[in-house]
Order: C-alpha cells, then structure tokens, then sequence
C-alpha cells in the first residue's frame, strides 16, 4: 500500500556532513539559523517509490489518483558523496596531502525555474499529452510560484549558516515568456505579495495552488543575477511570438493548432486546452479536435498575460527592489537588445563572470525547426571573444554563465549547438580552449545535475582545462539547485566544490507537493525525443563533485594571497572520477 502524504514525507535518514566536501563554515560569529535547518545532497537525497507493479498507468492528470496507486511517492535516503575529481589534472597528480587555503567565492546556481499561468488560453496541453511532452504539460505546473518561494527560503537557510557572495539564475524563468510569469518570478525574489492565479482567478479562496501568499525574498545580503533562457522570449521556448500568438495569449479564445512538430505553427485543428484553477487538481478543460466543439472555448481574458520581447523582458529586471536594478542588465542593455554582460563578484578576488545570451534568435525560425538549441551569432561571438580576451590580460579567473550547456549532446540532437550558428562547437571548443583562466562554463536548460570536464587538448598545458556544471531545474525532479565553493589549495591548484540542495519539504507544504507530482511525472511522462538520453545519476538525479582546476604559474602566484583563510585541514583523499 502506498504511503501517506504525511507518512512519506516524515521518512529519513542522516548522511555525510558538510565536512565530507572539504567545504567549512568561516570562522567568527554567525547570523541566527532559520528555525527549519535545511538540507543538501550531502546530508540526504530524495528516491521515488518505485510504483506497485499491479498498479494501472494512470494519465499524468489524474493527480487525483496518484496515492491511490503508488504514483508520486518518495522517500528519503542518504546523502551522497563528494567524490575529488581530476579530470583535468596531469597524469601521476593525486592531491594528496593539499589543504584548503582559502576560499575565493560562494555563490548559487538555479535554473529552469518555468513559472507557469497555467490559466493562460495560449498552452499546449493537448499536444503534450497525446506526444508525451512534460514541458508542454506536467502536473507540476500547479505548484511552479510555490516551489519556488520555498527554494529562496532554502537558500535564505544555507546563507544563514555560510554566507552566500552572490547567486545566478542560469534561465528559463518564465515558461513561456508571458509578463505575469515574468513578474511573479521577480516579486518572489523581491518578497512582495503574489497572486498566482489569472483571468477569474477561479480558487483564489479555497484551493491551495491558487491562493495569494506572502513571497519570502532573497536576503538583502545576496545579489543575484540573471541569465536569458529560450523559455524566457520564445512562447513555450520554441516559437518567435507572431500575431496569432500574441492574440492568443491576450485573448478570450483556447488556442487552436494543429500536429506543429510535424505539420509547423501554422496548423489548425485542437483546441490545446488549458486548466480549471477551481478544481483541486488542476482538471485540463477546452482540449479535443475542433470538430468536438459546438463553439470556440472561451476563457477570461487577462492583459498581464501579454508577451514579451526580449527587449521587455530584460526591462522588467530594472522594476526590483533587490539588488543589483537589473540583475545584470542595464538600460544599454535594453536598448540595444543584447542580453549579455560580465560582472566582478568581489573586489578583493580577480574573478569575472561573463553571462553569455546562447539561445537562438527569432531569425533562426522556419517554422518546424523549433529554437531550443544553442548558438551565438557574430555579435555575440565577438562580445564573448573580447570579454575572455580582457579577462585573460588583466589576470582574472573566469567563469561562462550561460542557459545552454555545450558538448553534450550529438550535433543534430534534441538539445545540440545549432550547426547553423556563426561558430561550429568545435571552433567554440579551440577558442575555449586558449584561456588558461577559464575555469567553468555554467547551465541549465537539458534540467540535468551533470559534471562534465573539457581537458586541455595540450598534455603540456593542463591549465587549458575547464569544467561544465549543469543544474537541473526547479520544475522536474529532483528540483534542486547548487551550491559552489571556489576554493584556493595550498599546492597551487583550485577546487570547485558543487553540491545539489533543494526547497525545504516541510510537513504537508505545498513544495512537497508539488514534489510528489514531479516524482509522478519523472514515472508517467517520457518524451519520446529525448527518451534515447534519459536522466543521469538515478534513482536521485543528484551529482556533487569537487573539481579540481590547474593554474598557470601566473595565476598561482596573483592568487597566493586571495581569499578568507580556511581553517588547516588536510583535503579529503581522492575518490575517484
């Protein structure tokens, strides 16, 4: 018999401590601890229950009948590991005996994040459902503001107890660039009052994914930043927004397409649907063939469902009341419709943090080929260029924050670098590799917690090496976001340390909930185009992993007094790639 709700979410266990990473709180005084401790990967880790297997398949909308057949339950389990990896390290290295010296920088990581108006008319729920399309539809999408404000909390804790310096959101905020979702995301972080409902706001009163709350905010301490994700100015992160779709999403009237994966955006014929907020479980109303209906479905129109342009969109991040106005974008920014800039973290630590706009542009549409892959065209190559060049001759380490990940997927595939940007990845990977300061490239978007190393191409220049780090997304399971601690060693290397934590999963709360119908959707939902890639590192879909970096002597020798002291303590003993 399938646990309770209540029972499931009681069920743990202790795991490694934070030490096992090598990672230590600063010395001196702390601020007062959130009453609910948080939790990492390192201490536990969520595993789904598998499902009974007399159980039935069930819809991913019969979230009503989730519990009763097993769908959607999980359970704690220990923590994970924190294996030292030495990818890029030379052959014979093995760390052993270097100590933390002093750490650079903390910062966080979170991704993917796809707030939802799941009362927007202009879905594509219909198609999600018949083609098994989780983005298109998952009962997650109840819980997207919730879930959220429970993971800035999360953070709040974590910063509670070590200091955060700064936090990036690496995309994907929105789910389909619409100026209510936009907003809702900003509010959350700044700690106003959010209503997560639209149009009639149908259950504002009586059904909990619909009620206004009081968002928490980020602390006042950390500064964040953003990134641009394909989900953020292309409606359900594949289409430029056209007339009809703009129409559709400020309309009265349930959108109406065709098969558009085989036949494009400009077939007709299903209604794609939408949800009934007055319902407990989110029921998918107005989706069928055209010809079921007597007349159009209609629903209560809202402006603040218009969609925005990307020149909108980074405008909406200078109307904040944390910091930094703008989160990295400026007005010039807006102005001249670029979403890329680099930032400096602190004053004291030679790092730069470029942000890279690597999504495709609405010129890249043909109206089957749909824009999730990465690329850059030469104006943004050119800014990347010269951004590495700079921070390469002023001796500073640098980090590539961008939405999508490179050189992890076939060229041609589901998420791949498009072969028709202005660079090949390979000419990307040659450039890349020419900077021995690049520690790390930074993403989201495939909504995995993978690590990748991108060794130097030159046995005799190790320095050439750089990591990848993706983190998974607030909407999927495991929902986690990640930590990192750059930290200086004392025999002149650099260890990323990178650890996955996730909301706070208090008794009953609507973050746990919405957990659960993640599990059900990871056990219910398979898209079939990327079904040949499934998700890595299960059953928790967590990674953390210490990363160890080679210096140039140059670097060794600018950083030798960079950082807050550790306290003296041995690294923990490889433990294997």
């Amino acid at each position: 018999m399938a646990m309770s709700r209540r029972a499931f979410l009681k069920t743990g266990a202790a795991g490694a401590a934070c030490i096992a990473c090598g990672v230590y709180a600063m010395p001196g005084p702390k601020p007062a601890v959130a009453a609910v401790i948080p939790w990492t990967s390192l201490e536990r880790t969520v595993v789904a229950v598998p499902v009974p297997a007399a159980s039935p398949a069930l819809s991913p909308t019969d979230i009503g009948q989730f519990a009763r057949y097993g769908y959607g339950v999980f359970t704690f389990a220990p923590g994970l590991d924190c294996p030292k990896r030495l990818d890029l390290m030379p052959s014979g290295y093995s760390g052993q005996g270097a100590a933390r010296a002093a750490r650079l920088i903390r910062f966080f990581t979170i991704s993917d994040i796809h707030l939802t108006d799941k009362q927007s008319p202009a879905q594509l729920i219909g198609l999600g459902l018949v083609r098994h399309i989780s983005s298109a539809y998952s009962p997650v999408m109840l819980y997207t503001t919730q879930v959220f404000d429970a993971a800035v909390q999360a953070i709040n804790a974590l910063n509670a107890q070590d200091p955060i310096d700064f936090g990036i959101s690496l995309g994907d905020a929105c789910n389909s660039t619409l100026y209510n979702e936009l907003r809702w995301y900003v509010d959350i972080l700044d700690g106003k009052p959010i209503t997560p409902s639209s149009g009639d706001h149908a259950g504002a009163d009586t059904i909990d994914y619909q009620k206004p709350f009081q968002a928490a905010g980020l602390h006042r301490s950390i500064p964040w930043y953003q990134a641009l994700g394909n989900h953020d100015h292309f409606w359900l992160g594949s289409a430029p927004v056209d007339d009809y779709l703009r129409q559709a999403c400020l309309g009265d009237t349930v959108l109406n397409l065709g098969n558009i994966l085989v036949d494009g955006m400009d077939s007709r014929g299903f209604y794609m649907g939408t949800i009934d907020g007055g319902t407990p479980y989110g029921t998918v109303i107005d989706s069928g063939p055209v010809t079921d209906f007597a007349s159009p479905p209609k629903v209560v129109p809202d402006p603040d469902r218009r969609p925005l342009t990307r020149r909108e969109w980074m405008g909406e991040f200078l109307k904040t009341s944390s910091q930094p106005v703008g989160h990295g974008f400026t007005q010039a920014n807006v102005d001249a419709d670029f979403a890329c800039y680099s930032f400096e973290p602190k004053a004291d630590v030679p790092l730069k943090v470029i942000v890279l706009d690597d999504t495709q542009q609405n010129e890249d549409f043909s109206g089957r080929g749909f824009l999730w892959h990465g690329s850059v065209d030469k104006k943004r190559w050119d800014w990347l260029v010269g951004e590495l060049d700079a921070g390469q001759a002023e001796g500073k380490l640098m980090i590539i924050a961008a939405h999508i990940p490179i050189g992890v997927e076939k060229p041609g595939a589901f998420m791949s670098w498009w072969d028709k940007a202005y660079v090949t990845e390979e000419a990307l990977f040659a450039k890349l590799h020419s900077y021995p300061n690049l520690l790390l490239w930074i993403a989201g978007h495939r909504h995995y917690n993978t690590v990748t190393a991108f060794p130097s191409p030159d046995q005799t220049r190790p320095e050439l090496g750089f990591w990848q780090v993706e983190t998974a997304s607030l909407r999927d399971f495991p929902q986690q976001f990640r930590t990192f601690d750059i930290v200086r060693n004392s025999d002149g290397t650099v260890s990323i340390v990178t650890v996955n934590a996730g909301p706070q999963l208090e008794d009953g709360s609507l973050a746990a909930v919405s957990r659960s119908h993640a599990v059900a959707a990871m056990q219910l939902i398979v898209n079939p185009a990327i079904s040949s890639n499934p998700m890595p590192y299960l059953p928790t879909g967590t990674y953390n992993g210490e990363l160890v970096v080679p210096l140039s002597p140059q670097m060794q020798a600018k950083l030798a007094a960079s950082g807050t002291p550790m306290p003296a303590k041995a690294a923990p003993a490889a433990t294997g790639a």
